[in-house]
């Protein structure tokens, strides 16, 4: 895109004509003879997939096609996020388990039945990684169910897919009654077979990390969790809306039937501070406003621990999270409403320049049934 017509984009908003784009390249040209470019860069926009029309209509079907046909879900973050050879990435994430300077954190004993784990590059998490993953040894045959954040997924649903996740250590197995479980009983929030899984990162690094400590068959139930928009920007609970609350009463139910033979794995960042996210500072680990960051981010995990869900999303909803923008705030509220009673741990807390001028937060923790406990 020449630099010079770089302000004809905003007449690509859906309300402006044909004519006023050309009008617009009459400002921007000095030229009275647009026709030919106007007409070019509709065709450049269309062509590239960047204008919301019959080409990109076409090519969503088709690659949502794709998806729905193929047999397996593909590593698709294999050799950018991690090494794309078996032995590589063994390697890696031995590496990763033993490295570093600080003592590494208490293992939990008897297993947790539930984990948070960063979904934040393993380069960046790896320590969180190597905590969350380190407490779950002792259950290689339970079935994981993996919330996971959705980046791109439609408000108030529930990404399910069959397809068994390859990475470089093999192919996983999909706990197919789980996942069809959950779409029967919630079906007008479940979505079947969701395309986001085929681009979204926050479930396939779970997976190679479950893959690097039961073996390339390990059981699981992929489930991304969309934003609870509802909830953050008219008020009320998630689970005000009838499909959600639907949805976390059957996998309650799941959890119930299933006991100890079902693990829950949350792959979650929180708090994204900085220019990448849209914030006017400069973001950087160990100063401010990064440390009041760090306060605030262990004030929502002492709720989160204590399974204090209501507490917890209290924290979150004031103006729509805009300052923090945790994005492990509805698998994470999923969790503490599908499993009441549930206490936890944080057994490492961290903060990460993901480039100079942004930061991502992240925690590992732990949880199971307080003995003592009720519901909140």
């Amino acid at each position: 895109m020449p630099p010079a017509l770089v302000p004809a984009l905003l007449c690509f908003d859906g309300t402006r004509t044909e004519i006023e784009l050309r009008a617009r390249l009459v400002e921007l040209t000095g030229e009275l003879e647009v026709t030919s470019l106007a007409e070019h860069l509709l065709r450049t926009l269309s062509g590239g997939g960047f204008l919301e029309d019959e080409a990109f209509a076409s090519r969503r079907r088709d690659v949502e096609g794709a998806f729905a046909r193929a047999e397996t879900r593909a590593p698709v973050h294999a050799g950018t996020a991690y090494p794309a050879q078996e032995s590589e990435l063994r390697l890696a994430l031995t590496r990763y388990a033993t490295d570093g300077e600080d003592t590494p954190a208490a293992v939990a004993s008897p297993p947790p039945m539930a984990i948070a784990a960063p979904h934040v590059s393993p380069e960046g998490g790896w320590r969180c990684y190597a905590d969350a993953y380190r407490a779950l040894d002792g259950a290689p045959d339970a079935t994981y169910v993996i919330l996971g954040t959705s980046h791109y997924g439609v408000p108030e649903r529930f990404g399910l897919t069959r397809k068994p996740f390859v990475t470089p250590y093999g192919e996983s197995a999909i706990d197919v009654d789980a996942v069809d479980h959950l779409a029967q009983a919630a079906p007008e929030s479940a979505v079947m077979e969701d395309y986001c899984h085929a681009v979204e990162h926050s479930i396939e690094f779970q997976v190679v990390y479950l893959q690097h400590r039961f073996g390339p068959g390990v059981r699981i139930v992929p489930v991304l969790c969309g934003p609870f928009a509802r909830s953050l920007y008219e008020g009320g609970r998630p689970e005000d809306d009838p499909g959600v609350a639907r949805f976390i009463d059957a996998l309650g139910d799941l959890a119930v039937r299933r006991g100890r033979g079902l693990r829950f794995v949350l792959g979650v960042d929180m708090a994204h501070v900085g220019r990448r996210y849209g914030d006017r500072l400069v973001a950087r680990v160990g100063e401010e406003p990064l440390v009041q960051v760090a306060a605030r981010d262990r004030e929502r995990l002492d709720r989160v621990a204590e399974g204090d869900a209501a507490g917890f999303w209290e924290l979150v909803v004031p103006e729509a999270d805009r300052e923090l923008k945790w994005c492990g705030s509805s698998p994470l509220y999923t969790f503490l409403r599908a499993v009441p009673g549930v206490r936890g741990s944080v057994l490492r807390y961290e903060q990460w320049n993901i480039d100079a001028q942004s930061v991502v937060s992240f925690a590992a923790l732990a949880f199971d049934k307080a003995h003592d406990g009720s519901p909140k």
